[in-house]
């Protein structure tokens, strides 16, 4: 990488909306499931209104045509009406205008029937109107009642009328069940429409929490692999190059300090590297064979032990995530060679198979119980080798030293 870059630049390319996670989600303008509802309610309410409107006016032309009766009755029937219209202006869409409002526009209903018997028209607007205002009920009784007040009110006007209830007393029957079964059918659709406005409601608070729980998941394992990337580089550049001032011999001093020098611009490249979210600095500059080779040969000088690399198989470009675990797992596995095992002799192995590869790092030093292993060395492997489907294999002996094997699908 140019050592020239601003770090600036390096922090502008990695940078990313904080709700990542959810980002094209968030970039859409939602409607809340409240304001989708109240919306709904708006316009079935404008809906309505219309509706019973059209039946007013329609029942009220129907009344003043009826010329064969008497002018006073029209009179008092459009007046009926009239009130029933006015009345349900001030109150007839408020749920909460209840049972006395409702037994007042029957009590003005029925004057209106037994004036005009066409004005039983009306029960199809008053029926609905009152399945909006009462419990389901007290709903159905109100609705019998005003199926039977015209029969009622023609009883009133002409007497017992055997004719009269022959004909209108199964019309009453049957206006008053299909008025039950059409309030009933409407009551069904406004507490479905309920549950779903509910529903709708728990599903967006659910996203949300979704969204924030997949951006704090984001946000912790870039943490993790930020901490894992600078333990497996900076840290361990920054130990080499402390080991390498405090054991520097006046005679071998040149030699130490340019190591110490080129491991530090190392250090400083992976460090640019990191920051700017690109492959590690070693494979930016050549294949993972030679980043693998060039990191044992700095492990024997800055060590002076016996270190030998081995490349076997067919060579080949690996997905640079395949390439970073496997380096990161050379360097993390030399290092604590470095720190622990007070070996003699170093191996390294890199195997391309057909289907996979293999970093193989063997030592003859101290052996460990790697089950309590403590730090980022080989949890931090094992999760880097699980982020490519590889698995990782440690074997350690007192006597026998420790081998570390990581393999990959490639």
């Amino acid at each position: 990488m140019p050592e020239d870059v601003p770090l600036d630049e390096h922090q502008r390319l990695m940078t990313a909306p904080a709700d990542g996670a959810d980002t094209a989600v968030a970039g859409r303008e939602r409607e809340p499931a409240g304001d989708r509802g109240g919306n709904a309610v708006a316009r079935h309410s404008a809906a309505w209104t219309v509706y019973f409107a059209v039946v007013v006016v329609a029942v009220a032309v129907a009344v003043l045509g009826q010329t064969a009766v008497p002018a006073g009755n029209r009179g008092v029937a459009v007046t009926a009406i009239a009130l029933i219209a006015v009345a349900y202006g001030l109150r007839g869409r408020r749920p909460q205008a209840g049972s006395p409002f409702v037994a007042g526009i029957l009590l003005i209903f029925g004057v209106g029937a037994a004036a005009v018997p066409v004005t039983g028209y009306l029960l199809f607007a008053l029926c609905p109107m009152i399945f909006l205002i009462l419990e389901i009920r007290a709903a159905i009784v109100a609705v019998v009642a005003a199926n039977l007040l015209p029969l009622a009110g023609g009883l009133h006007r002409d007497g017992v009328d055997w004719s009269f209830l022959a004909h209108q007393a199964p019309v009453s029957g049957v206006t008053a069940a299909a008025g039950v079964w059409l309030g009933v059918w409407i009551d069904r659709i406004v507490e479905q429409s309920k549950e779903r406005a509910a529903l709708i409601a728990e599903l967006e608070s659910s996203r949300a929490e979704v969204a924030r729980l997949s951006h704090e998941a984001g946000v912790a394992a870039e943490r993790a692999r930020l901490a894992g990337e600078i333990h497996d580089t900076l840290a361990q550049g920054f130990t080499s190059i402390v080991t390498l001032l405090q054991a520097a011999d006046p005679e071998l001093a040149d030699e130490r300090l340019a190591l110490a020098v080129r491991t530090a611009r190392e250090n400083l490249a992976e460090s640019r590297a990191l920051v700017a979210a690109l492959a590690p600095a070693a494979l930016a500059s050549g294949s993972l064979p030679d980043a693998v080779r060039r990191q044992v040969n700095r492990f024997a000088e800055e060590t002076g032990l016996a270190a030998a690399y081995r490349l076997s198989g067919d060579t080949r470009a690996l997905p640079t995530a395949v390439e970073v675990v496997l380096l990161r797992a050379a360097q993390e596995a030399l290092a604590n060679v470095r720190r622990h095992a007070g070996a003699h002799e170093v191996a390294v192995l890199l195997a391309y198979a057909a289907d996979s590869v293999r970093l193989v790092v063997r030592d003859d030093g101290r052996g460990f119980d790697a089950t309590s292993a403590a730090g980022f060395g080989l949890p931090g492997m094992r999760a880097r080798a699980a982020q490519v489907n590889g698995t990782l294999t440690v074997r350690s002996d007192p006597d026998t030293g420790t081998l570390i094997e990581v393999e990959v699908p490639a």
